[in-house]
């Protein structure tokens, strides 16, 4: 073949990997937002979605972006068509997705392309009921309305499917302190995977959802507190439930969840563990009124 060829040939070559190599990207949007009225070191959500970018840096083909969805967010609904899945760390996540008809609009077209939907914490759920089957379609599990209930205990988080993906490495139960949510509304296709005893009754907390759709949804009801970023086991939920929900593979071992304790901390401090007697003496120093939940 002649030279001018073979470079006519190596470059076609090139121009056609583009499309496979971009095809194997993820495009992550993970959605914070600033303080909700919540005391220092809880619904910490704009740390806690820069703690999640950080851990997902060693999956190159992970393209992650984080933002901050305070209203309003208007660059809000072109993000979420440009990206592959979301993670959500947000106040009363049920009603923010659905307040504003754009937005709605387009994690209905993203669920619809069978993107991936995570939500964490406050982001399941919402105090008004008419959210309720808005993220119950897509997410697989929320709350609302005058039946939601929460509350914050030392409990056993109990696994009930060993064998998931989002389990690998997880080899036992373990006790935590954290803010639960519970007696959840449920599609009746989710697949619950982790389990917390409150008032005697064990309660769906950590679940995955395969929708109709395609797509696959990942819920997490804890971190309420920002310490609980801590604990190793709760980073390698959270990471593989977004791996999971964007379809990509999980080790059997479960994934290296490594961390710089100085990306943990809050303005240069990392938060004592989380616990009854440390939320004793927060509630002794200061008269901050609860927020609502």
């Amino acid at each position: 073949m002649p030279p001018f060829l073979m470079r006519r040939f190596l470059i076609c070559l090139a121009l056609l990997s583009l499309p496979a190599l971009a095809a194997d990207t993820k495009r992550f949007l993970i959605v914070g937002q600033g303080s909700d009225g919540h005391p220092v070191t809880t619904h910490e959500f704009t740390a806690g979605a820069n703690v999640l970018a950080e851990l997902l840096k060693p999956f190159p083909e992970i393209k992650t972006t984080v933002v901050n969805a305070d209203e309003p967010w208007a660059e809000g609904p072109k993000l979420i068509d440009d990206c592959d899945g979301i993670a959500m760390f947000v106040t009363q996540g049920a009603m923010w997705m659905q307040v504003e008809p754009a937005r709605w609009a387009a994690l209905k077209r993203l669920a619809a392309r069978g993107g991936a939907i995570t939500a964490l914490h406050w982001s399941v759920g919402a105090k008004e009921a008419q959210y309720i089957q808005g993220q119950l379609d897509l997410l697989g599990a929320t709350r609302g309305g005058e039946q939601r209930k929460y509350q914050k205990l030392e409990t056993t988080l109990k696994r009930i499917d060993t064998q998931h993906p989002i389990l690998h490495g997880v080899n036992e139960d373990f006790k935590v302190f954290d803010e639960f949510y519970y007696a959840l509304d449920q599609a009746p296709n989710i697949h619950p995977l982790m389990s917390a005893n409150i008032d005697g009754k064990d309660e769906n907390v950590v679940w995955a959802l395969e929708r109709a759709d395609g797509g696959r949804a990942f819920g997490f009801v804890p971190l309420h507190f920002h310490s609980n970023w801590q604990l190793p086991v709760y980073r390698r939920i959270v990471v593989q439930g977004v791996l999971w929900s964007l379809q990509m593979p999980i080790p059997d071992q479960g994934v290296n969840v490594d961390i710089d304790t100085k990306k943990l901390e809050l303005n240069g401090v990392l938060p004592p563990p989380a616990g009854p007697e440390a939320e004793k003496k927060k509630s002794k120093k200061t008269k901050t009124p609860k927020a609502a939940q």
